[in-house]
């Protein structure tokens, strides 16, 4: 699971730190080139109910392993694209391939894992998250600067082939899960029970302005290095996500802390970690803007770790379903918050990337909030 998180992100990710160059080079503005980003996010939002109807009849691991397949080749793919709106198109069957990961991933796990380790375990698939998005970026940076962004994509296509092949090997089959037929209406039926639930509707809340920040932020981040008085180069740029082990690390331990202590107490604190790193980045001193990303990193994959281990022990039944929802959630947040980001930059440079991630974030934290007082579903242990 560790593999599939970094293919998955290495893969979804992939263009974002060449965003000023694909403006560049293809004659687009800066929103329009985080289109690159929204159509493969969107694409998977729409695709991770289906994605997980499919594995109940078909099987968890046999939807992961072709999902990790086929969106390995269309990144191979997405690299011989000849014009800008056939890279769009390509990109969003990536999104949309993709979605077999993330849909099953964590429902997998829940099904598999003690429920003592549930928390540590989500934690480190997430960390695998956090790895496939910092290599992802790092490789596609530096060869672009060493030979353009057609080589950097195919270069990160390759990594994504490579963790696939490893996922097939050595990917434990499932043991608690039969395959099983679903209806749409049957699974469209589970959903609006997760639906009714204030507290999943609370989680998916924090799912999408924690992403649309997330993504927002680090959008805007290229344009903001690439020009006065930083001048940085792509590669200099994509060292940014260097921090991004710091996001592996704390999804685990904030995994560990609320299996501890419980998800209630830790969630809010990692929202505030990531308000603070938004209003450190305001600085202007470049390592202040490196630390305050780094505690954005921080924050966010903390609360990301708990909010998403939180659905599946909170859901009673059709735990696929409520992973789908929220990760539908969490991937329209990066969809609209990554082009919002761009718009922000256009307008006001970074006090509007930095005014909106703020207003996101002050949001998160009155959800985190409210969270703390929903009653458990059952009983204290499903909570």
């Amino acid at each position: 699971m560790f593999a599939a998180g970094v293919a998955t992100f290495a893969g979804l990710y992939t263009t974002q730190p060449l965003l000023p160059l694909l403006s560049r080079r293809l004659h687009v503005g800066p929103s329009a080139s985080t289109l690159t980003l929204a159509f493969a996010t969107a694409a998977l939002a729409v695709s991770l109910l289906p994605a997980g109807w499919l594995s109940d009849r078909w099987g968890r691991v046999p939807t992961m392993t072709v999902a990790l397949v086929l969106s390995a080749a269309l990144g191979e793919l997405a690299a011989l694209s000849p014009t800008f709106a056939v890279l769009l198109v390509v990109r969003a069957l990536q999104g949309a391939a993709l979605a077999g990961v993330p849909a099953v991933g964590m429902t997998y796990l829940s099904e598999e894992i003690d429920p003592g380790s549930l928390g540590a375990s989500i934690g480190l698939y997430i960390g695998g998250n956090a790895l496939g998005g910092m290599a992802g970026r790092l490789i596609a940076g530096v060869l672009a600067d060493v030979a353009g962004w057609r080589v950097a994509i195919a270069g990160v296509g390759a990594l994504s082939v490579l963790c696939a092949a490893l996922f097939w090997r050595i990917v434990p089959p499932s043991q608690r899960q039969s395959p099983e037929e679903t209806t749409p209406r049957a699974a469209l039926a589970a959903v609006a029970v997760h639906l009714r639930d204030r507290g999943q509707r609370r989680l998916d809340m924090m799912a999408a302005l924690l992403m649309g920040t997330f993504v927002a932020v680090y959008n805007a981040l290229g344009f903001r290095l690439h020009g006065p008085p930083y001048r940085l180069s792509e590669a200099a740029i994509a060292a940014v996500f260097l921090v991004y082990p710091l996001g592996s690390i704390s999804s685990a331990l904030a995994g560990r802390l609320a299996d501890r202590i419980g998800r209630r107490r830790v969630l809010p604190a990692g929202v505030l970690v990531a308000l603070a790193g938004v209003a450190v980045t305001a600085l202007h001193p470049l390592a202040l803007v490196i630390a305050g990303i780094a505690l954005l990193t921080v924050g966010f994959f903390a609360a990301h770790s708990v909010a998403s281990s939180w659905v599946g022990r909170r859901a009673d039944s059709a735990r696929a379903q409520a992973s789908a929802l929220y990760l539908l959630a969490y991937y329209v947040g990066s969809s609209i918050g990554g082009p919002l980001g761009g718009v922000g930059w256009s307008a006001d440079g970074w006090t509007g990337v930095s005014a909106l991630a703020g207003a996101l974030l002050a949001c998160a934290l009155l959800v985190s909030l409210a969270l703390r007082v929903t009653p458990p579903l059952r009983a204290p242990a499903a909570a």
